[in-house]
């Protein structure tokens, strides 16, 4: 095993030198970025600021004991992004702040910053900030992402009409079914450490959970098509759950059909390895970060040949309500069973 550095031996302002000597600025919005009190930006004229946080808890967002560091840190970036991207927004910031266990060596934070580097160099997003502290207890990751978008042309989730396509890009429940392989190795693991984990069979649905991806192609081919989303979401709580926050924030009900609902085949093998229904999955397990959007009927044939959107129903009328349609036809009311973040 290689030496490593404690945290206590280069000190905070120490581990900060380290970092910023990593970071390269790509973005012409950003005047100043770390180094100083506080970063500076000059948005251009007619552009609007879009901004998100999302805090990623170890033991409540993440596990260690699965989850490589440099994973981890590109996941962090990659779920603000994806909240930009459902703005219809393009990422260009990222403030960075962790709190950081003294088990941890300068190496691991380097490697989680690895993970930070590679995804702000594949969005083109710049590092401008944010703050470095100690734990008592676990990692806890906290980056605020900023974007920005033309003037009045941000996409909200209130914007959905009835008739308007219900679309999601890529496919779904591929995330969730690889958190089902991990803790059922980690299981295994803490039964026998001399086990080795079975991971080989699973590389699709671990890179969905491990390491996912904010769609922020499919945000410039919507502009390059001409379509503009009348209300979109990104997918992280489960289907289901967005498709509700969807019709409270719109004031409309939606029609789910199950026969359109996208799962790639290597998820739906590990589906019926673990005798999971494919539809639960899909519509509850969450963190696939895919986007979750409306569109005109009359943008149809826009999207309708597009290899990564998916039309999965329509929205209807409030007092229609939410429903899933099966096969038969039969509807059935559409629930929010995904991740509870105060459990």
């Amino acid at each position: 095993m290689s030496d490593v550095t404690p945290l206590d031996k280069v000190g905070e302002f120490g581990l900060i030198r380290r970092i910023q000597e990593t970071v390269h600025l790509q973005q012409p919005s950003t005047i100043l970025g770390i180094g100083d009190d506080a970063a500076i930006l000059a948005p251009p004229a007619g552009q609007e600021l879009v901004i998100s946080t999302d805090l990623l808890v170890e033991g409540v967002h993440f596990d260690l004991t699965f989850c490589p560091l440099k994973h981890l840190g590109y996941k962090a970036v990659a779920v603000n992004v994806s909240d930009v991207a459902a703005m219809n927004a393009l990422p260009t910031q990222i403030v960075v702040a962790l709190s950081v266990p003294s088990r941890f060596s300068v190496e691991a934070v380097e490697e989680l910053y690895e993970g930070i580097r590679l995804a702000c160099e594949a969005y083109n997003v710049d590092v401008v900030g944010g703050d470095t502290t100690g734990s008592r207890s676990g990692l806890t990751i906290g980056i605020t992402a900023l974007g920005l978008a033309e003037a009045g042309k941000a996409v909200r989730r209130s914007g959905a009409g009835p008739n308007d396509l219900l679309c999601v890009t890529g496919d779904l429940g591929g995330a969730y079914l690889g958190l089902q392989v991990l803790e059922r190795e980690k299981q295994a693991w803490q039964a026998d450490p001399e086990t080795q984990p079975e991971l080989d069979k699973y590389p699709y649905v671990l890179q969905r959970q491990l390491r996912p991806e904010a769609r922020m192609d499919v945000v410039h081919e919507l502009r390059d098509l001409g379509v503009v989303p009348t209300s979109m979401i990104d997918i992280s709580d489960g289907l289901a759950s967005e498709v509700l926050h969807l019709c409270a924030a719109s004031g409309t009900g939606a029609r789910v059909f199950t026969e359109n609902l996208p799962i790639a085949n290597p998820t739906l093998e590990v589906a019926e390895e673990f005798n999971l229904d494919p539809i639960m999955c899909m519509l509850n397990g969450g963190e696939d970060y895919e986007l979750l959007f409306t569109v005109p009927l009359s943008d149809h044939d826009k999207i309708k040949n597009h290899p990564d959107i998916t039309i999965i129903g329509h929205m209807v009328d409030k007092s229609e309500g939410a429903n899933l349609i099966t096969k038969a036809g039969q509807p059935i009311p559409l629930r929010a069973q995904g991740f509870n973040h105060f459990e």
